[in-house]
């Protein structure tokens, strides 16, 4: 875990506590604590006593290394602390979002098709070890199985612990995930194969209960790290030829996308009501509310597909019948 930074600014004290009180409403806020920081040693550097409108524009001025969007939220972080500030100061500053970089367009997401996952997990069974990854094929196989079969955040995956399987209930534990929140994850059959595979290989490694799941050999408690996963899983898609349609490798963060969606297909083809079993996918994908969950659903074009041939399967009769008393 990162130390807290030490805020030396004359309104170090208020930041403090504004994330003390939004860490322990159960958010991380790790992007929301550097951001503040950086906002700290500007204004310690300045020598300046409080945040007003030209402090603002002068430190917004710093940001002009990164993207229209990442602008725009960081600004968004301080203009969030400076109306925390107000309810106990009514005269402090608080910044016009409207003077904020637009919103960059959100990626759209790659969803994968089942014959491209299956290239992936053949391209990983072909993924030679390192002296860093001696368990480079299996790791790699297996985090993609369980991305698309759970829909896993790529944090949660690489913070699995060899203890947060339970081989009798067929789960996995994750543990104090988004907004602080831990849930059990349910795995199929063939998921909990290829668990049990792994785990009589990664033996061959430091294997204690809280030892990481993915390991990759430069320590018995060293675990894969976010980025690290993500660029080997970029190397897999490139030697299967996944790519979307600029030529670029898709997201780890797709394969969530992916497995939100198939589940949808399955409900639908399967003659479900998709909305009454919202809940159900909210909860496996450790979401706080179906609302959540429906993000990942709106505007993905096998999803309405599926809706419009339903609905099709569904009116034809009606229209065919209406047709018919024309014709009489």
């Amino acid at each position: 875990m990162n130390p807290r930074p030490r805020f030396q600014s004359p309104l170090g004290p208020r930041i403090a506590a504004y994330l003390e009180l939004m860490q322990a409403l159960g958010r991380q806020f790790r992007t929301e604590t550097a951001t503040l920081a950086d906002l700290d040693r500007f204004l310690f550097e300045r020598h300046a006593g409080k945040l007003d409108s030209a402090g603002f524009a002068a430190w917004a001025v710093t940001l002009a290394r990164y993207t229209p969007t990442v602008r725009r939220n960081r600004m968004r972080i301080a203009r969030n602390l400076c109306l925390y500030l107000r309810r106990s100061d009514p005269t402090c500053f608080v910044p016009d979002a409207d003077g904020f970089p637009p919103p960059g367009q959100r990626p759209r997401p790659f969803i994968f098709s089942e014959e491209q996952v299956l290239a992936l997990l053949r391209e990983a069974d072909k993924l030679a070890p390192t002296s860093g990854s001696p368990l480079r094929a299996e790791v790699y196989r297996l985090a993609v199985v369980l991305l698309y079969t759970t829909g896993l955040r790529r944090g949660e995956l690489v913070r699995l612990r060899v203890g947060d399987y339970d081989r009798e209930q067929r789960s996995l534990l994750i543990r104090a995930s988004k907004f602080h929140k831990s849930r059990k994850v349910a795995l199929s059959a063939d998921a909990a194969r290829e668990v049990d595979a792994y785990l009589a290989k990664r033996e061959r490694l430091p294997c204690t209960h809280d030892a990481p799941l993915l390991a990759n050999g430069l320590g018995p408690r060293q675990a894969y790290s976010g980025a690290g996963l993500a660029s080997g899983f970029r190397f897999l898609c490139r030697a299967a030829d996944v790519l979307t349609a600029a030529g670029k490798p898709p997201r780890v963060h797709d394969v969530r996308h992916t497995y939100a969606t198939h589940v949808l297909l399955r409900w639908y083809r399967a003659g479900a009501d998709p909305q009454a079993k919202l809940p159900v996918l909210a909860t496996a994908m450790g979401h706080v509310s179906p609302a959540s969950t429906a993000y990942y659903l709106r505007s993905l074009e096998p999803v309405a597909e599926e809706a419009a041939r339903r609905f099709a399967n569904h009116a034809r009769p009606i229209l065919d019948s209406q047709a018919g008393d024309h014709r009489a």
